[in-house]
């Protein structure tokens, strides 16, 4: 009987073994990356405390500049779909955040609301930027209004893209695996070291209305960003709730035009956060998409561009 559970462990042990083999992801080297990935948009910038910050460049730097702040595991590909449009009329920039794309930061450091829109900020100083319009997307929205909250000279509008900030009132209809597995410590310490292209697809299929819109490449090139060096530590040490903490006693202070943007199909931020946005910033506007989910800029990118763009140049 022994010699029979000694086979039987001995099986399951190989198993796992081979399993851990095949899902394993070794780091991809910056180099690799920035060769394959780069272009002539892209810069790099140093800021203290040890970042190397990706972003990309487009339109004439004598237009109103317009900063877009991506999501939580995106990266400066995110507005790929708005670009094309805004540059002709806005100077835009793209930066990836730490831990995403291709930024580096260093070792042990940790994602958050507040300290995202202090490294913005110091970004925009090492830069010296004038002011600019912020848009953000998911995690980069709630970036974008703590950015409003805590710099205020920084900004002259605001552009929250089914942005973080206040918990859904019930359990969203449906959640990632990779943000279910997140919640627990060793969930958090196997995706640190497997290649999660898997759970990256199937996020980014309950992310949007239109599934056919993620694509293996789409897929490939978000897995591979988050297998840069270091970018999984700092991604699987995310506490969610840093992100939502918005308050009406904080968005009252914001003081900028505030354009709103949500789909109505989004099944992780839903709609009714977008409706506490508009209800908590003085004179916000409020655009509701139907048949959109979380991305509007991947999904409908030139009507969210174009929605976006009237709204500046009215606020201007």
């Amino acid at each position: 009987m022994l010699k029979v559970v000694g086979i039987i462990l001995g099986g399951v042990a190989v198993a796992l073994v081979a399993a851990w083999l095949k899902l394993r992801g070794p780091d991809i080297p910056y180099g690799t990356l920035e060769a394959k990935y780069t272009n002539g948009a892209s810069h790099f910038v140093d800021l203290p405390g040890g970042f190397h910050v990706h972003y990309q460049e487009e339109g004439d730097p004598a237009s109103p500049l317009l900063v877009l702040l991506h999501g939580f595991g995106d990266a400066y590909t995110s507005w790929e779909g708005w670009v094309p449009d805004l540059k002709r009329k806005f100077h835009v920039i793209a930066l990836d955040f730490p831990g995403h794309g291709l930024t580096r930061a260093p070792e042990g450091y940790q994602l958050s609301g507040d300290g995202l829109a202090d490294f913005v900020d110091a970004f925009a100083a090492q830069l010296a930027l004038p002011k600019f319009a912020v848009a953000g997307n998911s995690m980069g929205g709630g970036v974008a209004w703590q950015l409003a909250v805590r710099h205020p000279q920084r900004i002259n509008a605001l552009i929250l893209v089914d942005a973080a900030g206040f918990p859904n009132e019930k359990p969203p209809g449906a959640v990632p695996l990779a943000f279910k597995i997140l919640r627990y410590p060793i969930g958090r310490a196997i995706l640190r070291n497997i290649d999660n292209r898997p759970l990256i697809d199937e996020g980014l299929r309950t992310d949007v209305y239109d599934k056919t819109l993620i694509t293996p490449a789409f897929v490939d090139r978000w897995a591979e960003f988050q297998r840069a060096p270091g970018h999984r530590a700092i991604l699987m040490s995310v506490n969610p709730s840093a992100f939502n903490q918005a308050s009406v006693a904080a968005l009252d202070k914001i003081s900028v035009p505030t354009l709103i943007l949500h789909g109505e199909s989004d099944v992780l931020i839903e709609p009714a956060s977008a409706r506490k946005f508009a209800a908590a910033i003085p004179g916000a506007k409020v655009l509701i998409y139907p048949n959109v989910g979380h991305l509007p800029q991947i999904e409908i990118p030139q009507r969210s561009a174009a929605d976006v763009a009237e709204f500046l140049q009215a606020a201007r």
